[in-house]
């Protein structure tokens, strides 16, 4: 008998993917905070920008090569799957997913372009006293005045989705068959009848490695060869 099964649980997602989603949920919590609560020219809150971008680039490279349950293509699924979901949710007996359900998915994605948006756009915003963000001395103004105005209006969706992405996490952990904040912090949920194989397949720590390095090189690398200033 496997190890996994014995132990009544199985693998369902692998460290790098967790590290990930903490890393990013805290430098998100961190980006709020130093905008109300940090410097006058924003320089730690340009810095959380700049490690957001290099995170999120990380999990679409890992989203490719990393772990069977951290790869789109194992979770991204059409509208027929979406809605036979949602059918069965209604119904009260949604397919059980040993990673992200198609509507998680949807969420997941979800956040992970509206984070990037917001990060993107700060590259290009600025208040014209003090703060000037990366890319600002390489655009026109018409460019800069967009940017800013959208990373102000991205701000309360983007609260909204987090939001709704915690609490629907909580109600499933308390009504639903797994305990999803546990798991994504384990790595682990108990052994069932999923829809998708299980366990899930760890990715390669070197590859998630080298997938960080090369994340830091297409940010930090990119804004430099743009003619902005990648160390603020």
């Amino acid at each position: 008998m496997r190890a996994d099964t014995a132990a009544g649980t199985v693998l369902a997602w692998d460290l790098p993917t967790r590290l990930a989603k903490w890393l990013l949920v805290a430098l998100v919590g961190l980006a709020f905070a130093s905008k109300y609560y940090g410097d006058a020219g924003l320089v730690w809150h340009q810095w959380n920008g700049l490690s957001i971008l290099v995170l999120l680039v990380f999990r679409l490279l890992w989203g490719v090569v990393g772990g069977s349950t951290a790869r789109f293509a194992s979770f991204v699924r059409g509208p027929r799957a979406v809605a036979g979901y949602v059918r069965g949710l209604l119904r009260g007996h949604p397919p059980h997913y040993l990673g992200h359900n198609p509507v998680g998915a949807l969420v997941i994605l979800g956040l992970i372009g509206l984070v990037g948006a917001q990060a993107l756009t700060g590259l290009f915003t600025t208040d014209d006293i003090i703060v000037y963000g990366p890319m600002t001395p390489v655009v026109s103004d018409e460019t800069i005045a967009r940017a800013s105005a959208l990373h102000q209006q991205i701000y309360p969706i983007l609260l909204g989705l987090i939001g709704l992405h915690v609490v629907a996490n909580i109600a499933y952990s308390l009504v639903g068959r797994d305990n999803l904040i546990r798991a994504m912090v384990t790595g682990r949920k108990p052994a069932a009848g999923f829809v998708d194989r299980a366990p899930a397949t760890p990715g390669s720590v070197l590859a998630a490695l080298a997938c960080l390095v090369v994340a830091g090189g297409i940010v930090f690398g990119g804004i430099a060869l743009a003619g902005g200033n990648p160390f603020p």
